[in-house]
């Protein structure tokens, strides 16, 4: 019996003192998980300070991009007096390749289904010309003026700017930021 009462005097002792401690484990536990969660937001919220500008500068910079080389902005800005249809296709697509590889960078900051649409925009663009150029009937003796009215003219007649999807998109990422 002397064993017995022993035994049951342990317990009394021990199993307070295991619900003490796993009460106080559990505790801590929960603070320091709470703890970790707030130096995560604060980090997350100071980060936030540093890439927000550069992303929205990034979207700035893309939108800029899809509305330079759209063909009505192209156009306007490569003027194609005094030069063949030859000539002028090769200006138009240095300038639209020189403007995306100007900003080729700035897709560290947009999701990859966004990039991707400006891409598939600059090749769509890229398209268009090279096959109103090879519409022209004598794509080497054809003025600048002449391919400038076939692309305008392919623009009309498929009613969709080919970077109107890609500036949705970019406004759409750009808008789930706030």
């Amino acid at each position: 019996m002397d064993t017995t009462a022993y035994i049951f005097d342990l317990l009394k002792i021990i199993l307070p003192a295991l619900i003490v401690a796993g009460s106080l484990f559990y505790l801590i536990q929960n603070y320091l998980e709470k703890e970790q969660q707030r130096r995560l937001i604060e980090l997350r919220l100071e980060n936030s300070k540093t890439t927000l500008p550069l992303r929205l500068q990034a979207y700035e910079r893309v939108t800029l991009l899809l509305e330079r080389i759209t063909p009505n902005n192209l156009l306007v800005r490569l003027s194609s007096s005094g030069q063949t249809a030859s000539e002028y296709h090769r200006v138009l697509l240095t300038e639209i390749r020189a403007e995306f590889e100007h900003n080729l960078s700035q897709q560290l900051y947009m999701s990859p289904e966004t990039w991707e649409q400006v891409k598939q925009a600059k090749e769509n663009i890229l398209t268009m010309i090279n096959k109103a150029y090879h519409a022209l009937a004598t794509p080497q003796q054809a003025r600048g003026t002449e391919l400038a009215k076939r692309i305008l003219e392919t623009l009309i007649a498929d009613e969709v700017d080919p970077t109107t999807q890609a500036l949705l998109a970019v406004k759409r990422e750009a808008a789930g930021l706030f």
